[in-house]
């Protein structure tokens, strides 16, 4: 069976990741769409990847205490999730979620998640933003103002990975801890959260994924590797659109990041 499951993976990598089907993660021997994964066996599977660390975030219809429920209607979830910028999750953390899963339980008629491979952005800068970019560490909004090298290298793979947020940084830091450390000015502070921005759309967003979810999705990524952002139509009015639910667990990260 896991030989079947790896050669379908082979066959459909693609340069985000792999898409795997004929899986159901419910019952793990049925060929068709899986449906609808209970908050229990989302939990579980997520167990398989590490340690859950829930956010702090929470809502009532919640299939379990685990899992983050988010919707375009708050009173099916928590609304405006993801929406302040490209960021990986749990940059508040000392050290961030190593992996979000993702299931969609309610699929609209719009409603988009974006993401992006950040070893690939970082590999096409030129030098200057490289040198740039490599000299700061975020300040995050939360947790004592944590603070974290923008660029430094994944703890299990040793390339390099953006620890980042747009919407949660309250400043940036040059060579943090080093004879020459400085903080930066607000322009500076505005002016690489534009760069940031502006490198991972550019050249029409040629980098970036865009995931049209279909019902019963079940997405694994790896939270250290792939930048993600909610599309503006996830929160398009459900009496338009239609209901959007997404189910979310984190798994705690392990490693700080480190230069």
């Amino acid at each position: 069976m896991k030989k079947n499951i790896f050669n379908k993976m082979e066959k459909l990598l693609k340069p985000l990741g792999c898409e795997v089907r004929g899986v159901d993660l419910k019952t793990e021997n049925r060929p068709e769409n899986q449906g609808i994964v209970s908050g229990d066996r989302h939990v579980e599977i997520s167990r398989w990847f590490g340690e859950l660390e829930s956010t702090f975030y929470k809502h009532p219809k919640s299939p379990h205490p685990d899992v983050f429920r988010v919707s375009n209607d708050k009173n099916e979830g928590c609304t405006n999730v993801g929406r302040s910028g490209w960021h990986i999750d749990g940059t508040f953390q000392p050290a961030p979620f190593s992996y979000s899963l993702y299931h969609m339980e309610s699929v609209p008629k719009e409603g988009h998640t974006l993401f992006i491979p950040l070893t690939e952005l970082i590999e096409s800068l030129d030098k200057d933003t490289y040198d740039t970019w490599n000299k700061a560490w975020m300040v995050s909004d939360r947790r004592s103002s944590l603070v974290h090298p923008l660029i430094y290298s994944h703890p299990q793979t040793g390339k390099p990975v953006l620890c980042f947020h747009l919407g949660m940084t309250t400043g940036f830091i040059w060579n943090y801890k080093l004879p020459s450390e400085a903080t930066a000015s607000h322009e500076e502070y505005e002016a690489l959260l534009k760069s940031i921005d502006s490198k991972i759309n550019q050249d029409n967003g040629k980098y970036i994924y865009v995931h049209k979810w279909e019902p019963g999705d079940f997405i694994i990524s790896d939270n250290l590797a792939v930048g993600h952002f909610a599309h503006s139509s996830t929160q398009a009015p459900r009496s338009e659109v239609g209901l959007r639910v997404l189910h979310r667990t984190t798994i705690k990260g392990t490693t700080p990041p480190k230069k």
